[in-house]
């Protein structure tokens, strides 16, 4: 009778003890560390918009790009990133008629640089599945923001709906609104990739050089504005964990 007891109550604690190692283990594997930042480089090209365009991806020229991100939880994002790059475009192949560049044509190449803000959606739960229960490690997402634009025009500006057009103002400097649409994919538990293409509008008809080359004057915030877009592959890498003593998201 006492080694039946015994032996009862010896499986009986073993179970307990079983129960709590599953216990602990599937607590540890949805309890890895949430991270609220992430620091990275991208690299990828840049396509002028405007009156001296003809293709979407028609003379593009490379782009780099520092970024940063303050994700908020595992659905949205803050994207801060420092753009370098430039655009290009020519009247060379247009069918359109200039009536002050028909003779000799017109093309340029313009360095530009970009600073913006931008608010990201991710369509799913963004992580590696530990982190956050149910998340996946690649989803899409889309983006928008605002962000200041600055292009240097080497021969000066021209705004062809004025009587005097020429303006030895060699800077332009506006403001855009970057809209896009990209996907991330989770490499490592901190190492993040993204592939992203965003449009920026921007407020100016002047980054390629020419204002109203139709002798039209236009207004509104984007009528007849010249926009750019970016196709950017990024690497990031993520840190600041949270508190895992604190309330998570889940």
């Amino acid at each position: 009778m006492f080694t039946r007891v015994r032996i009862y109550e010896i499986n009986k604690v073993a179970a307990i003890l079983m129960l709590l190692l599953a216990i602990t283990i599937t607590a540890s594997a949805q309890d890895d560390v949430e991270y609220r930042m992430e620091i990275g480089a991208g690299v990828g090209m840049t396509t002028y918009h405007g009156d001296f365009s003809s293709a979407l991806f028609k003379k593009s020229q490379p782009a780099g790009a520092v970024i940063f991100r303050r994700v908020i939880n595992p659905y949205t994002a803050v994207r801060i990133s420092g753009m370098y790059t430039g655009i290009k475009g020519s009247t060379e192949g247009k069918s359109t008629y200039y009536p002050d560049l028909a003779e000799n044509g017109y093309s340029f190449s313009n360095p530009l640089a970009d600073i913006s803000a931008t608010f990201e959606y991710n369509f799913l739960p963004y992580g590696t599945g530990r982190d956050y229960r149910g998340a996946k490690k690649i989803t899409p997402f889309i983006s928008l923001g605002i962000g200041m634009t600055y292009a240097s025009c080497k021969g000066g500006t021209w705004d062809y709906s004025m009587p005097n057009p020429y303006s030895s103002t060699k800077s332009v400097v506006t403001a855009n609104i970057p809209i896009g649409v990209g996907v991330k994919y989770k490499v490592a538990s901190r190492l993040n990739l993204s592939l992203d293409w965003q449009m920026h509008f921007s407020l100016s008809d002047n980054l390629d050089g020419i204002k109203d080359p139709y002798r039209v004057k236009t207004s509104g915030i984007f009528k007849n504005t010249d926009c750019y877009s970016t196709l950017m592959l990024a690497l990031t890498y993520s840190f600041s964990p949270k508190c895992q003593t604190c309330h998570k998201d889940r």
